[in-house]
């Protein structure tokens, strides 16, 4: 396993299960600038990935990660939504999108988060995220264990939109966030890029084409 250490569309359904992914930039992040924004692009096995980023304390730290979908390339949210970021990186930056690239191409990847910029997000968010990117490779859990893991046995629907609205996705799995009816529900890239992304970390999908899964992580909070 590589580890990744950093230096200095439709409406969504009234659905009482979440996992339907909003646009990734349908409002703004808390704290973000408005000038310098930086973007890098790599080229995937599922389009275009772009990488936004700006200084942070004198630091290059990513502030999204755009993935492209079934109708509409990266690059194209990229110059809809952010049409003053200017094309350039660094080594730091080049070495996230790098892993990225990695991670998308089948290579077993931990992110770390100390490239990207975890503060802009609410703090109910940045738990959902953590508790998302401590799911391992080749696990799973849903949106109401996750939910009950923080506290809340009530709050799927508030985690589901949390990861939906996930800045980072990749660098935060939230692929593996699923309904609790184990069907794998929405995500940014579209429904096949989660599955394709799941089954490359070996998760099993039955002829109904939901997760074989015995037992989910945070089932219990056993996490061994």
């Amino acid at each position: 396993m590589i580890i990744a250490q950093y230096t200095p569309s439709p409406p969504r359904p009234d659905s009482a299960e979440p996992g339907w992914a909003t646009s990734p930039i349908d409002r703004p992040m808390q704290g973000m600038e408005s000038n310098s924004v930086f973007f890098c692009l790599r080229l995937t096995p599922f389009g275009d990935v772009a990488v936004l980023w700006s200084l942070h304390k004198g630091e290059p730290k990513a502030t999204r990660v755009l993935l492209s979908k079934p109708e509409t390339q990266a690059v194209e949210t990229l110059k809809a939504f952010f049409p003053d970021a200017l094309d350039s990186s660094c080594k730091e930056i080049d070495a996230l999108a790098g892993r990225i690239e990695a991670f998308l191409n089948g290579e077993d990847i931990l992110f770390s988060l100390d490239a990207v910029r975890f503060d802009l997000s609410s703090p109910f968010q940045q738990k959902v995220l953590l508790a998302e990117h401590a799911i391992p490779r080749g696990r799973v859990s849903t949106y109401r264990l996750i939910a009950r893991h923080l506290g809340n046995k009530n709050g799927a629907r508030a985690v589901g939109t949390a990861l939906a609205r996930n800045p980072f996705p990749l660098v935060i799995p939230c692929h593996r966030a699923l309904r609790s009816d184990r069907y794998p529900g929405g995500y940014q890239g579209g429904p096949e890029m989660k599955r394709a992304l799941l089954e490359k970390e070996g998760v099993l999908f039955d002829e109904a084409e939901r997760v074989k899964c015995e037992r989910f992580y945070y089932d219990g909070d056993n996490l061994e």
